[in-house]
């Protein structure tokens, strides 16, 4: 029983030890980098607003992945977190200006039409 106590003892500093690492930030690290590619994809890079949080989610990406190499996996969370927060505000700032574009096409075609049916009513 003394054996046991004694074993205990001498391995709990260690237990704690390893449960206090913080786990690397596997699946943040893919949310961000999937956020980024999206907002490139949508055409981030074309857009002056959306240019400037796209660089700073690809600037976080890196930081967070040299963090991770360098063992603090706590600091590269943080940065994912920022990071996908960045690429989701340029993916938000992408479909604005497409979603500008297609309202103003719109607004156009139906003026036109409403022309078209102003001149036959004459």
């Amino acid at each position: 029983m003394k054996n046991a106590i004694a074993s205990l003892l001498f391995a709990a500093p260690f237990v704690v030890a390893c449960g206090a690492s913080y786990p690397p930030p596997n699946q943040p690290m893919a949310d961000a980098k999937a956020a980024d590619r999206s907002a490139a994809e949508l055409g981030a890079n074309q857009d002056p607003a959306a240019q400037l949080p796209l660089k700073l989610a690809d600037e976080e990406i890196q930081q967070a992945d040299a963090a991770m190499k360098s063992g603090d996996n706590r600091r590269a969370q943080f940065l994912l977190v920022r990071a996908k927060a960045d690429a989701e505000l340029a993916v938000a700032l992408a479909r604005e200006k497409t979603a500008k574009a297609a309202a103003k096409k719109t607004a156009a075609e139906a003026a036109d039409q409403a022309k078209k049916l102003q001149g036959a009513g004459q």
